[in-house]
């Protein structure tokens, strides 16, 4: 096996070397069907389980994580990496895998700490399942989707559809746990952002009846959008590219919690007293869920109707999705719903959803009707070419630049077909529309647990359909292959040179840090991940489909890295030193209120830390990052900056995370 090497590293040369040099390598022994394998694992150890399979067998099997969070890969019998597995379900609950043998021999199950920093844990794994493999496509569908289909957990829904018609459809798992009742193409799912091509869609219609235009002024129907001094029109609001802050990182920040009943008049509110854009419209992309609740909106006002009335009247009745509908009260009875889980320590749990909103999200539906929507954008009953058109074409910036997004949907290749597809996940809903025009084919993946990875079990069913149409692997294959004997080297002097921190824009630090000879990565308010060589300056994101890319200076600590990540290369410049110990935390202590959210943060210093306190929230740590910029362990305030006046003297602060820029709180005390 060999790595590409860039010329400024040729003295210190990346070579492959025994895996147990690097971590513990243990022998656990065999696994038998139905028989339960239990063990305590450390962070330095990897466990090795073998089993024997005939040729063409399928496995399926069960891993419970008891307080260390676990990531499985599988080998085949001659030692060559076959898959990863890991869900983020945390330090508890199942991680479920399979195995496909290809010939008889002995196959090898690797266990290993999601995070090398963590203490140890326990864990229990299982062969479930040993049977002949399927070779028929339906019956392959049933057979990745064999760990859902299952009486005890929740599950999912898929329909397939082809040439206009529904191929195949099936539900596995759970729709209500507590009466259990079974998931079928009848059940109605919450598909969060798959919701927002309909409300595209409306608007479309509109537009093509001459109400309006997409390169309106968004304040020319809806006047309570404050006048920022630039034009949003509504083409901007439908690819993502307004600068407005979106929805529900405000509503995080202002206190709120997810599950809080959050209905359109509180976003609107919310939108009326911002003050700033986090950029220039049509300037970039920042996914902006605000944008749509906007748009439907305006589909409302236009049509003197709820937008739930007029999707129910222009879109769902023609197309005969009778089980469909835009969920604008949360008090509202919904027959065959779904309801959604998440999996903790005690086992599975509720994930409950009260939102009252529509446009962004809350569009309550099944595979089967799904199924009617994508037959639409090739057998038009609904709209014509010239909208379908403009969904599908894809945006642009000011500037020229595409970016990977068309109108309420994102288009690209998969594995040299041309697609376009959308995911949601809201609570523990997790959906994934993906649509293949050239071949006329679509896949409809809903589930209700939020441990489920929908856009995963998409691709998997496209790969066993399209199997023959498939034109090559994705420009960047992100995993490289391995033999389970070796593992990329790099050594401990260029590792060195990687560790800090990097600012992807601004409130979002990726820090990097080594421990062991590997490096891992924490983005602000996110998770450790582990990072895996696949040269001396590429290294795979575990469990994100992603790539960092260090950009080498001669050996001195690198000055930038890139983030390669769903079609886009995204810079950030490394963070200079900071010494810590010259803050003074003092200065940093006080009640700071925001106008713009109408909520107050507690800055105080508890055992030489800056922490927030809010009277909804948990408290949250304030570190330093450089002079006067803090960072924040949470997701909704990821960089903190001080202001000071001309006696040096704070007065404020401003807050930014993900998709909020400069959010300003006055400091009152």
């Amino acid at each position: 096996m060999s790595c590409n090497i860039t010329k400024s590293w040729l003295l210190l040369l990346s070579f492959l070397i025994p895996i147990s040099f690097i971590q513990a390598q243990i022998e656990k022994g065999e696994l038998f069907k139905g028989k339960k394998a239990i063990s305590e694992i450390s962070p330095t150890e990897k466990h090795h389980y073998t089993i024997n399979l005939e040729k063409d067998q399928f496995a399926f099997f069960r891993l419970m994580q008891k307080g260390v969070d676990m990531k499985i890969t599988t080998y085949d019998s001659e030692g060559e990496k076959m898959e990863d597995f890991d869900t983020p379900n945390g330090k508890n609950g199942p991680e479920l895998f399979t195995l496909i043998s290809s010939k008889q021999g002995v196959y090898v199950v690797e266990v290993s700490p999601f995070d090398e920093k963590e203490p140890s844990g326990k864990y229990e794994i299982t062969a479930e399942l040993i049977k002949p493999k399927a070779t028929l496509p339906n019956e392959r569908v049933d057979e990745i989707f064999a760990p859902w289909d299952s009486n005890e957990t929740p599950g999912a829904a898929v329909a397939i559809v082809k040439d206009g018609a529904i191929i195949y459809k099936k539900g596995y798992g759970l729709a209500n746990m507590e009466y259990d009742i079974p998931i079928s193409p009848t059940s109605v799912f919450h598909i969060a952002s798959i919701s927002k091509q309909f409300t595209v869609f409306s608007i479309l219609l509109l537009e093509k009846q001459g109400k309006l235009s997409l390169d309106d002024d968004i304040r020319k129907y809806i006047t309570e959008v404050p006048d920022f001094g630039k034009t949003i029109t509504l083409r901007h609001l439908a690819s993502h590219t307004s600068g407005l802050r979106d929805q529900w990182n405000l509503l995080s920040m202002a206190g709120w919690r997810m599950d809080d009943v959050i209905t359109k008049e509180h976003v609107l509110k919310l939108v009326s007293k911002q003050k700033e854009l986090n950029f220039n419209p049509g300037e970039e992309y920042i996914y902006c869920n605000t944008g749509f609740t906007l748009l439907a909106e305006v589909v409302s006002r236009i049509s003197d109707m709820s937008f739930a009335e007029f999707t129910k009247a222009n879109i769902f009745k023609p197309l005969k999705m009778n089980n469909t509908l835009f969920y604008d009260d949360h008090e509202k009875i919904v027959k065959n719903r779904t309801y959604s889980y998440y999996t903790d320590s005690t086992g599975v749990k509720k994930s409950v959803l009260n939102y009252a909103n529509v446009g962004a999200t809350s569009l309550f539906t099944t595979v089967e009707d799904l199924s009617l929507w994508s037959i639409n954008f090739s057998n038009m009953r609904v709209g014509d070419s010239t909208i379908i058109n403009k969904m599908n074409k894809p945006a642009m910036l000011n500037n020229g630049k595409g970016f990977g997004g068309a109108l309420g949907q994102f288009v690209g290749e998969y594995k040299g077909l041309n697609e376009i597809q959308h995911g949601g996940a809201d609570a523990g809903y997790r959906s994934y529309l993906t649509r293949f025009p050239d071949e006329n084919f679509s896949v409809i993946v809903l589930s209700n647990s939020a441990e489920f990875s929908s856009g995963t079990m998409a691709y998997k069913v496209v790969d066993i359909y399209l199997k023959d149409r498939i034109k090559m692997e994705p420009k960047e294959k992100l995993v490289k292959e391995e033999s389970i004997f070796e593992v990329i080297f790099v050594h401990q002097n260029i590792l060195n040179t990687y560790v800090g921190d990097f600012e992807l824009r601004p409130g979002f630090i990726i820090n990097i840090t080594e421990s062991n000879g590997k490096l891992s990565a924490k983005a602000t308010g996110q998770s450790l991940v582990s990072l895996i060589p696949l040269s001396s300056t590429e290294f795979e994101v575990v469990g994100v489909e992603a790539k960092i890319e260090f950009m080498s200076h001669g050996g001195e600590n690198i000055k930038s890295l890139k983030l390669h990540q769903g079609g886009q290369i995204m810079e950030a410049p490394r963070l200079k030193a900071f010494d810590k110990t010259t803050v003074k935390l003092s200065d940093f202590s006080g009640e700071f209120y925001s106008e713009e959210l109408s909520t107050t943060y507690s800055f105080i210093i508890v055992e030489d830390k800056l922490i927030a306190k809010h009277t909804r929230l948990s408290d949250f740590d304030l570190s330093p990052t450089k002079k006067d910029v803090f960072s924040g362990d949470v997701w909704f305030f990821g960089q903190i900056e001080f202001i000071r006046d001309s006696n040096n003297i704070i007065t404020g602060c401003k807050v930014s995370n993900g998709r909020v820029r400069n959010l300003y709180f006055k400091k009152l005390s």
